[in-house]
Order: C-alpha cells, then sequence, then structure tokens
C-alpha cells in the first residue's frame, strides 16, 4: 500500500495561479490535487485520459466541448471528463477552488503554457 500526504509533494503552478499535484497512484490511475486561485484559467485542451473530480471548496466553471458550453461545479459536487472531450475551466469566484482529480491512466503534472 501507498500512503501518500499532500504535504509530501511539491506543487507545480501549471499556469499562472493554478497549482498541481500528483499525489497516489498505481498502474492505471492516480490522484492529482489542485488549488486554482480567484480569477484564474485553465486553458482549454483535451487528453486521452478519463478523468472524474471532486470540488472541496469554491466554484469552478468548466467550458466543455466545441459549443463551449458552460457547467458550474461547488463544493460537494462530483465531475466527469471522457479522454479526448476538450474542456477548460475558469475561477471567477472570490475564493480558490480546491479539488481533487482521478486520471485514468495516470497523468503527470500538466503543463499548459504555450
Amino acid at each position: 500500500m501507498e500512503r501518500l500526504s499532500i504535504d509530501d509533494v511539491e506543487s507545480t503552478e501549471a499556469v499562472e495561479d493554478v497549482h498541481l499535484a500528483v499525489l497516489a497512484g498505481g498502474e492505471k490511475m492516480n490522484v492529482q490535487h489542485f488549488r486554482i486561485e480567484p480569477g484564474a484559467t485553465v486553458p482549454v485542451h483535451e487528453h486521452p485520459h478519463e478523468q472524474v473530480g471532486y470540488i472541496v471548496a469554491g466554484e469552478l466553471t468548466f467550458v466543455v466541448g466545441d459549443d463551449g458550453d458552460e457547467v458550474v461545479v461547488g463544493p460537494g459536487d462530483s465531475y466527469s471528463l471522457a479522454g479526448g472531450e476538450a474542456h477548460g475551466a475558469e475561477n471567477r469566484g472570490d475564493e480558490p477552488v480546491v479539488g481533487i482529480d482521478v486520471f485514468s491512466p495516470p497523468r503527470g503534472n500538466a503543463a499548459w503554457r504555450d
């Protein structure tokens, strides 16, 4: 069994004010902690990984698909994104968004900088 605390890993600033930390993982999936500061944006992107997540604090607006549909998730909400589904996210609120993502297959820290 692997035990890994958020205190044991270093976070990466993938884009300005978006912090990611890869936590425990195995051959088929891994867990990632994220913190997105107010006003920060995760650019629209896609990846082959299935992604499911859970929001602990704050409110996050996802921009999903080719049509740019918006889906708002907040504390206690979970979500899922299919592999290859285009998506981005924005923190339009006044408090940081904190949550957990699970990726299958495992994914390292994303770097969305141009």
